[in-house]
């Protein structure tokens, strides 16, 4: 959209976590207000209207009828927590917050680079997004005590991770699977 900038390229507008997606780590998509390629939205239009917002929490209208129902649905990011994650942000602060996110996207770098046997790259993101850093982290301190994890075969890397990360999520109900408008 033209003329929409943000400071902020890995936390949108909206409360979505841009350094989370897949199409961000891509390099498909450069996040909420980063210039070319950056998707527009109304969300986006309304942030002008309001004198250029950085989030939408900052607005006194938040949340907004906007806000109705944008979490029922995913696209390439999870959509689920957008106003939980505004919240968070609002609660902790904006460094705290993206220091939490920038570990978060450390945590997920490794996964991909060293876990990803290829059809995993989806479920990484959503697992890292969508579950509490103290949880990510617990997860992957379970790999140390995992002997030669190393030296496993990316499969069963893979599998490994992945069943992890499941059985914290299933613990919580969190769901790790995109879910898509029928």
């Amino acid at each position: 959209m033209k003329d929409f900038r943000r400071l902020d390229l890995l936390f949108s507008l909206c409360g979505l976590n841009c350094g989370l997606c897949p199409m961000h780590l891509g390099g498909h998509c450069p996040g909420c207000g980063g210039g070319e390629g950056n998707q527009s939205c109304k969300i986006a239009r309304c942030s002008l209207q309001h004198g250029k917002l950085e989030y939408c929490r900052q607005c006194r209208e938040f949340p907004c009828e906007k806000y109705e129902n944008m979490d029922a649905f995913d696209s390439f990011v999870t959509h689920q927590n957008q106003k939980r994650d505004l919240e968070k942000q609002q609660e902790i602060g904006v460094e705290a917050y993206r220091a939490e996110q920038e570990e978060k996207i450390r945590i997920l770098e490794w996964l991909l680079q060293n876990c990803n046997d290829g059809r995993k790259k989806t479920f990484f993101c959503l697992a890292v997004n969508l579950l509490e850093l103290e949880d990510v982290k617990n997860v992957m301190g379970q790999i140390k005590p995992v002997e030669k994890f190393e030296e496993l075969p990316l499969k069963e890397k893979a599998a490994y991770i992945t069943g992890q990360f499941q059985k914290v999520a299933d613990e919580q109900g969190v769901l790790l699977k995109l879910r898509k408008k029928r």
